[in-house]
C-alpha cells in the first residue's frame, strides 16, 4: 500500500538505549610509537612494490601527488568540551605524517553521532559530504546508497593503492561488499567485544532495601518497588529512535528463524512482531507501577539519562564506559555515599526468554566512496586507509605519546595515563572515532592480553571492577548473539518510509507505555493497522520477496 493517512510526528528524537555498534579496547603488538617516527617503512615498502605492477593502469603517486589532493573524512563530534574533532593534535599529526608527506590535505567533517543520519542526508542534498560515507549498521549504508551517494569500488584499485587495508578486509568485502551486484561496500575489521556496554545499577540503594543485584527483569522490578517504597528513584531509560534492538530480550526461548529474518531491523522498529508487543506490556506495566521514570521520552540522548542518574533520578543507566567517563565521579560528588555495580544483561529479560542481543557481524565500520569523489582524490583516500593501518600509526592514534598518554609494562601492553590533560589527550571514546576506519577494536591477539588492557582503557580509575563484573557477564550469555539478516539488494521500501515510520514508532510506542493498562491492547491493534498502512507492509512484503529470492545472507 502507498501512504494512507497522514499523522502528526513525535516532537521528541533521540538514542536508542540498547546495544549498537561501538567497540574499545587494546591494540595489537608490543609497538612503540612517538609523534616524530610514526611514518612506517612497511607502509612505504607496500606502496612501492603494489605500484611496480605492471600493466595495472593505475597512476603511481608514491612519492607523492604533483598537485595537492583535499580528502574529506568523516569524524563523529563527541569529544570533551573544548575538543575541536576537526583541528587537534592528532589531525595535525596525521596531516603532518601522511598529507605532508603525499601532498594531501586531511580535511576532517565532524558527524554529530547523535544526529549522524540528519547530518548526512543534509550534505549529501547539497553535494558536499565527505569522500568517505560510512555508518555501523548494514541498512543505513544501504540507504545512503539508495539516495546515490556512492560509486562502485573498482577493488583492483583498491588493492593497488592500499594493498595492506584490502588483504584485511578482502574476505568481508567478497561476502557483504555487493549491493544490487555491484562492489559498493569496505569495511574495518572487527573483532568484537560487548563487555564495554554496561548498565550501572545503585548498589548502595540495593543495599539500602535489602535487594541482591537482580538476575531477571522480575526480580529488577522487585528491587524498583522497593526502592519506591524507601523513597529511592526509579528505572532509567530514554526515547527510543535508532538501532532498534529493544525487542531482544522479549523474543522468548525458542525464536521462529522467519520472524528472526523478517524483523530483525536496526533501521526501523518492528512495531507489529510480538517481540515488540511483549516489550510494551512489560514497560507499560512498569510505567503504571510508578517505577519507570515517567519522563523518559524526554531523554533524547545518552546525556539527558545520565544527568538523571548523575542526580539520583534514577537508580540505573546504561552506557559505554570509557576510562575518562565522568559519571561515576559525578555521582559522587553529587551523593559522596553513592556505590555501583554492573548488572547482568539477564536483569532486563522476563523468565521464559533468553538473553538475545545484537551480535555484531564479521565486520566493523560499513564505508563506500562518495560518487562525487574523483580518480586522486579516490586514489588519496586508500592510501590513507593504508598509511592508519600500518601498526605504528594505528597504536600512536590509539594511546597517544609514550612517557605522556602511557608508559609500557613488561608484558608490553600499554598502561594508559589516568586523568592526562596534555595537549595529546585523546579525545572521548579514546580516539576510536579517527581509527574506527581501520579497525573496531585494536588487539594485541590473546583475549588474556586483551582483556587486561581493555580494563585499563575502559575502566576510570578505582573502578577496574567494573569491567571485569561485565566481561564475566557477557561470557555468560554470549551463546544468545543474533545477528540481523544482510539483504545484498537495496530494500527500497525502507528508504522510503523510514524516517515517517521512525516519527510514528515514537508517537506510538510512547503512548502505549504510558497509557492505562486496558488500553494498551486496543491502540497496540490500532497503532500497527496505522504502521502498516503507512508503508511497513511494503517493507515487509519487499523483505519477504528477497528472503524468497535468496537475496540476503541468513546468519
Amino acid at each position: 500500500m502507498r501512504k494512507g493517512k497522514g499523522f502528526k510526528r513525535a516532537a521528541v528524537f533521540g538514542l536508542a538505549s540498547m546495544m549498537a555498534a561501538g567497540v574499545l579496547s587494546g591494540c595489537g603488538a608490543k609497538v612503540k610509537v612517538s609523534a616524530t617516527t610514526a611514518n612506517d617503512k612497511k607502509e612505504e615498502g607496500s606502496q612501492t612494490e603494489a605500484s611496480k605492477a605492471e600493466g595495472s593502469g593505475f597512476t603511481d603517486y608514491s612519492k607523492g601527488f604533483p598537485e595537492n589532493v583535499t580528502i574529506k573524512i568523516p569524524v563523529y563530534d563527541r569529544g570533551f568540551e573544548g575538543w575541536d574533532p576537526a583541528n587537534n593534535y592528532y589531525t595535525r599529526w596525521i596531516q603532518k605524517e601522511f598529507g605532508d608527506k603525499y601532498n594531501v590535505t586531511v580535511q576532517y567533517v565532524a558527524i554529530n553521532r547523535q544526529n549522524e543520519i540528519a547530518d548526512y542526508m543534509q550534505m549529501i542534498a547539497a553535494g558536499n559530504a565527505p569522500d568517505i560515507i560510512y555508518h555501523y549498521d548494514m541498512p543505513q549504508a544501504v540507504n545512503y546508497n539508495s539516495e546515490g551517494a556512492m560509486q562502485e569500488l573498482n577493488l583492483e584499485e583498491m588493492k593497488y593503492y592500499a594493498p595492506d587495508y584490502f588483504k584485511k578486509t578482502e574476505k568481508n568485502i567478497s561476502t557483504y561488499g555487493k549491493l544490487d551486484g555491484k562492489n559498493t561496500f569496505f569495511f574495518a575489521e572487527r573483532n568484537p567485544i560487548y563487555y564495554n556496554w554496561v548498565t550501572l545499577i545503585r548498589q548502595d540503594w540495593l543495599d539500602q532495601v535489602g535487594k541482591e543485584k537482580p538476575t531477571t527483569r522480575e526480580e529488577l522490578q522487585e528491587a524498583a518497588k522497593a526502592w519506591k517504597e524507601a523513597g529511592l528513584g526509579k528505572l532509567g531509560d530514554q526515547i527510543i529512535n535508532k538501532s532498534y534492538t529493544y525487542e531482544y530480550p522479549f523474543i522468548g526461548s525458542t525464536p521462529d528463524k522467519k520472524d528472526l529474518n523478517l524483523y530483525l531491523d536496526l533501521n526501523v522498529a518492528p512495531l507489529t512482531w510480538s517481540a515488540t508487543k511483549d516489550y510494551l506490556k512489560v514497560r507499560n506495566q512498569e510505567f503504571n507501577d510508578g517505577i519507570l521514570d515517567p519522563e523518559f521520552y524526554l531523554n533524547t540522548d545518552d546525556a539527558a539519562w545520565k544527568a538523571d542518574f548523575v542526580a539520583g533520578n534514577v537508580g540505573t543507566y546504561s552506557f559505554y564506559i570509557t576510562s575518562n567517563t565522568d559519571v561515576i565521579n559525578s555521582l559522587k560528588a553529587n551523593d559522596p555515599k553513592a556505590e555501583v555495580s554492573v548488572i547482568s544483561p539477564t536483569a532486563g529479560v522476563p523468565k521464559g526468554s533468553h538473553a538475545y542481543y545484537y551480535k555484531y557481524p564479521p565486520y566493523g565500520m560499513i564505508m563506500g566512496i562518495n560518487s562525487k569523489t574523483d580518480e586522486k582524490q579516490r586514489a588519496a583516500v586508500y592510501m590513507f586507509l593504508n598509511w592508519m593501518s600500518q601498526p605504528d600509526n594505528l597504536f600512536f592514534l590509539q594511546y597517544g605519546v609514550e612517557g605522556a598518554n602511557y608508559t609500557m609494562d613488561s608484558d608490553g601492553i600499554a598502561e594508559p595515563v589516568k586523568d592526562f590533560k596534555g595537549e595529546s589527550k585523546l579525545s572521548n571514546n579514546n580516539n576510536k572515532d579517527y581509527w574506527c576506519l581501520v579497525t573496531e577494536m585494536a588487539d594485541y591477539g590473546d583475549e588474556e592480553k586483551n582483556l587486561k588492557a581493555n580494563i585499563r582503557t575502559l575502566a576510570p580509575a578505582g573502578y577496574e571492577d567494573l569491567v571485569k563484573q561485565s566481561y564475566d557477564y557477557t561470557k555468560e550469555v554470549e551463546q544468545y548473539g543474533l545477528i540481523s539478516p544482510i539483504f545484498t539488494k537495496s530494500i527500497e521500501s525502507t528508504g522510503e518510509y523510514a524516517a515517517d515510520l521512525t516519527a510514528m514508532w515514537q508517537e506510538f510506542y510512547v503512548d502505549m507505555i504510558t497509557c492505562k493498562p486496558e488500553e494498551l491492547d486496543a491502540k497496540y491493534e490500532k497503532y500497527c493497522k496505522e504502521y502498516l498502512d503507512n508503508g511497513y507492509q511494503e517493507i515487509l512484503d519487499e523483505k519477504q520477496k528477497l528472503i524468497d529470492s535468496g537475496d540476503f545472507i541468513a546468519q
